[in-house]
């Protein structure tokens, strides 16, 4: 070992704990469709509630007949985003499972709304 490296500060280390309860801000986040007809599609999404169905006005909008009109919502706020299914016919799914409540997103999940998957990704400050 030289000199140098041994009067370096070690690493610091995190737990999956320290990362969930840190206080950063949410700058950007969104869904990247994986599968379906219009995969490679990229969703931002906006402060607050955003929409996600068959609905026109929906924010993100699949028109797609496995897809209710009005499906889902996602909640962005400070540093948590949330997503919720409305009502929807097929059900809402989150890493293959049918969510009947509101859940906590973090990157990497796989959240499904009729034949389209998509994954949620986010960037902090």
């Amino acid at each position: 070992m030289s000199e140098d490296s041994a009067n370096e500060d070690p690493t610091e280390t995190l737990s999956i704990d320290d990362i969930a309860n840190a206080d950063e801000k949410v700058t950007a986040a969104g869904f990247i469709v994986t599968d379906g007809p219009i995969a490679g599609s990229k969703y931002l999404l906006g402060a607050g509630r955003s929409t996600i169905g068959r609905h026109p006005e929906s924010s993100i909008f699949f028109d797609d007949i496995t897809v209710s009109r009005r499906h889902a919502e996602v909640t962005l706020s400070g540093n948590e985003v949330k997503v919720t299914d409305v009502g929807s016919l097929n059900g809402t799914y989150l890493n293959q499972r049918q969510i009947d409540s509101s859940q906590q997103l973090v990157p990497g999940d796989v959240l499904q709304i009729g034949k389209f998957k998509l994954v949620y990704f986010q960037e902090s400050n």
